[in-house]
């Protein structure tokens, strides 16, 4: 690690973190302590979260070494929080934490304690700073609570780390701090593990090269083929080929040759660079359809990518932990915990070949090769979001870079990834242009499949950290140096993605769900949801009627009773056993007004069927069956009879398809 980069405990053996003879002070042209209760208690809880075995990183603390003392350019509301969490947790600080003009603050720093106590006698309430004083009672409040255990807490706190990164001399803190601010750029985990791999590599030219592959993959935005500019586009031809749509090589030397040498620009950004007052980021834009002009936003940020392809590598290269008993790789997606993650397969991992520790140059280039190549796989064949020209509305995408004209003149485009057989016609159109060409239509056919269920998938896992579905897929494009790309099988590739959709429902919904009754209630998976969504699509898209050819997976987050739980003032009857049944569940967008959880179920048809005409297919075949019969009022009917139906031919849907009997 750089000499200018520290990794601070925040409570050790040796004491805490501001047990130091070097003081830190927050200057003038920041701005006030102003952390708040969410902030604060976000807090609390990533302590709690920190797992028995790791350390856990929270954040960077960014300074400037100025006559003797570190100026704290970004991460001064973290660092001023932590050094009121651990007064508050009873344990001494030195007064090392300092306001540069304010006096007001280093007063209410020094009388912690005293206000900890309510000792207000003995301080001088009219100097004590409100935003301070604020946080004090916040923490003190979370940390009384009953639940809260301390000796655990403490125990945790011990695994938290900092880095404190220290910016080159001569830098220009305003306009640093200004940058910083404004753009929301800071060194972050990503970076110092950038710096950490690269100085495993000895030759300067080597380090370069790792540091351009490594740019343009750290750009989420667009195609990675985009972020390698060279003139006449040499470097991106001699990685992707002519058509730049090809698979990166898998050969150090090839990138060497390739790279090293040429005139190149990246996309990483210096801090040299982030200061220069004509700074700018340049979008990444491509066309479809002539002059449509798209963009595409990534479904996840860098640091998750990251620890995507380190599972990728992790499965190609065999390597497991020197312990056999131990996981080489942590099963959530964490990225406060990026470095421990590298560090542990470094550490400790092991291939056929033998030990990562003893060959780190090797696992350097092995590693920005597969992100390359991982990167490479990731923008053609998992979705992202596509927005056309200004329009704020996107939607789920699956395309990939092509190339038109000549030499110099050559400029991208996009069009649908290739789900084709050898041999089948592989140039294709949108999947919504009407066309009478078998061929275009095999590949439209599989695009729009494809899209379906891995959109399924991702309204289904909101958060990052679960997102494995991503990892199995990418796992499954690059094993055996890629080979189901090359041959029949990527035209099963959705059904890959739906296999790991019905591990969940079984695992989840049916293996949970005992002796017939199917009644989670809310705690019903999204995933069941989205899936039988998916299957009564597939099913409609195969049939005459094609009801649902408007059907899109939203994010629809909140699993409601389409006959409520309590209705509104007791206006009809309660239903106190089979409320929770699976016939009786709909999910919805949260930000659906909240009357809807009461509403019998009639009124909810009439009241929201602009949203349930939108909505999940599931919602829009209940409100259908939602008719009175006979003398029988709507509601009383589907509680009694029609929920049931519905249910069964809904869990014949999923039985089929999870082949559960």
């Amino acid at each position: 690690m750089s000499k200018l980069v520290t990794e601070l405990h925040i409570i050790g053996e040796n004491g805490n973190m501001f047990d130091t003879d070097m003081e830190y002070i927050i200057p003038l042209y920041q701005r006030a302590y102003a952390w708040e209760d969410k902030q604060l208690t976000q807090l609390i809880e990533d302590i709690n979260d920190v797992a028995e075995d790791s350390n856990y990183y929270i954040g960077s603390l960014i300074v400037s070494k100025q006559f003797g003392r570190y100026e704290v350019v970004d991460g001064q509301q973290r660092l001023t929080s932590l050094y009121l969490l651990l007064n508050c947790l009873g344990i001494k600080t030195k007064p090392t934490l300092t306001f540069a003009c304010r006096e007001k603050s280093n007063y209410t720093l020094r009388n912690i304690e005293e206000l900890l106590l309510e000792n207000r006698s003995k301080i001088d309430m009219d100097r004590i700073e409100p935003g301070i004083q604020r946080g004090i009672r916040i923490l003190s409040h979370e940390l009384t609570k009953n639940h809260f255990d301390r000796e655990s807490f403490m125990e945790k706190l011990a695994k938290i780390i900092v880095y404190r990164i220290e910016v080159p001399e001569n830098t220009d803190l305003n306009r640093y701090y200004e940058i910083m601010n404004t753009r929301g750029e800071q060194l972050e985990q990503h970076d110092i593990l950038k710096a950490t791999l690269m100085s495993y590599l000895s030759d300067d030219s080597e380090k370069g090269l790792f540091a351009k592959i490594w740019d343009a993959c750290s750009d989420m935005t667009g195609y990675v083929q985009m972020h390698f500019i060279s003139k006449n586009n040499a470097v991106r031809e001699a990685i992707f080929g002519s058509e730049w749509n090809s698979m990166p090589p898998n050969s150090w030397q090839k990138y060497k040759k390739a790279i090293s040498g040429t005139t190149q620009e990246t996309t990483g950004h210096k801090i040299c660079d982030l200061i220069e007052k004509n700074f700018k980021v340049e979008d990444d834009e491509g066309y479809v359809d002539g002059d449509v002009r798209v963009r595409f936003e990534s479904v996840i940020e860098f640091p998750y990518f990251l620890l995507h392809t380190l599972k990728v590598y992790v499965s190609l290269y065999g390597v497991t932990h020197e312990i056999a008993t131990s996981k080489i790789v942590d099963e959530l997606l964490d990225d406060k915990k990026l470095l421990d993650a590298f560090n542990r397969v470094v550490s400790c991992g092991i291939t056929d070949t033998g030990r990562i520790a003893d060959s780190k140059e090797d696992f350097a280039r092995g590693f920005i090769i597969c992100l390359l190549r991982t990167r490479y796989l990731f923008d053609k064949y998992i979705i992202k979001r596509e927005y056309a020209n200004d329009s704020a509305d996107g939607e789920w995408s699956l395309k990939s870079l092509y190339v038109s004209g000549q030499q110099s003149k050559k400029k991208a485009y996009y069009g649908n990834s290739e789900f084709t057989r050898p041999g089948e016609w592989t140039r294709t159109n949108d999947w919504r242009t009407k066309t009478n060409d078998w061929r275009t239509k095999t590949n439209d056919w599989r695009t729009k499949t494809n899209i379906m269920m891995q959109s399924a998938l991702r309204v289904s896992y909101t958060s990052p950290k679960v997102m494995h579905w991503i990892t199995k897929l990418l796992i499954w494009l690059s094993e055996a140096d890629c080979k189901n790309i090359k041959n029949d099988a990527i035209t099963k590739f959705d059904k890959v993605a739906e296999n790991i959709a019905i591990d969940a429902v079984r695992e989840n919904f049916f293996q949970v769900c005992s002796n017939g009754v199917y009644a989670m209630g809310v705690n019903t998976p999204h995933i069941v949801f989205n899936y039988l969504d998916y299957l009564l699509w597939n099913d409609d898209r195969n049939g005459k009627k094609k009801k649902y050819s408007d059907f899109v997976f939203e994010f629809r987050n909140s699993v409601e009773h389409w006959y409520p739980q309590n209705p509104s003032e007791g206006t009809f009857e309660q239903w106190k056993d089979g409320v929770d049944q699976f016939g009786n569940l709909c999910i919805i967008q949260r930000n659906v007004n909240s009357k809807f959880s009461n509403m019998s179920p009639e009124a909810k048809k009439s009241t929201f069927k602009d949203m349930i005409v939108k909505g999940s297919i599931k919602l829009r075949i209940m409100s259908e069956l939602t008719e009175k019969n006979g003398d029988k009022p709507a509601s009383l009917y589907w509680k009694e009879r029609a929920y049931k139906a519905h249910e069964e031919e809904m869990l014949g849907h999923l039985k089929k398809a999870c082949n559960i009997e």
